[in-house]
C-alpha cells in the first residue's frame, strides 16, 4: 500500500510501480476530473499539481510520488469553483466542449502559482494544452482576467 496525499488527504492504496498518477486518481482515487487524451504528456487533459507545478499525468509514475508531495487535482482546487481562473473561465465561458478543460485550468492555475503577471508571451510558451476547440484566445482572456482576482 501506498500513502499519497491527494487534495489535502491521505489515502492509501495500491499499483504497480509503473502505473502513471492518471489511472491512479482515476481508477482507484475515483477523481475523474482528470481526464484522459493522448497518453503521452502532449495534450495536457490529464495536468494535475504535485507541490503546485503543473504535471501531465498521464506519463508520471504513480510510484514517483513521496509521501511528502502534494497532488491537487481540478476537484481540489477549490471545493466550490471560487478558484481565480476558474472564475475567470466562467465569466468568460472559455469551454466549448469542455473536454480539455480541467487540464487547461489546472496548467492556468499552475502557470499563475509561478508567474503571477504572465505577459501573453509566457502564457503562450508555458500554457501547451491542446483545445481541440480552439479555445485558445478566451484561455489568455481568462488567464488575464484571473490574474485580476487573484
Amino acid at each position: 500500500m501506498a500513502k499519497l496525499k491527494v487534495n489535502g488527504n491521505v489515502v492509501e492504496t495500491e499499483f504497480d510501480d509503473d502505473t502513471p498518477l492518471l489511472w491512479v486518481l482515476r481508477e482507484q482515487l475515483g477523481l475523474t476530473g482528470t481526464k484522459y487524451g493522448c497518453g503521452i504528456a502532449q495534450c495536457g487533459a490529464c495536468t494535475v499539481h504535485i507541490d503546485g507545478q503543473a504535471t501531465r499525468s498521464c506519463v508520471y509514475p504513480a510510484s514517483a510520488i513521496t509521501e511528502d508531495q502534494e497532488i491537487t487535482t481540478i476537484e481540489g482546487l477549490s471545493e466550490d469553483g471560487s478558484h481565480p481562473v476558474q472564475q475567470a473561465w466562467a465569466e468568460i465561458d472559455v469551454p466549448q466542449c469542455g473536454y480539455c478543460q480541467p487540464g487547461m485550468i489546472m496548467a492556468a492555475a499552475g502557470l499563475l502559482n509561478n508567474t503571477p503577471d504572465p505577459s501573453d508571451s509566457d502564457i503562450d510558451n508555458q500554457i501547451t494544452n491542446i483545445c481541440r476547440c480552439g479555445t485558445f484566445v478566451r484561455v489568455r482572456e481568462g488567464i488575464h482576467l484571473a490574474k485580476t482576482k487573484a
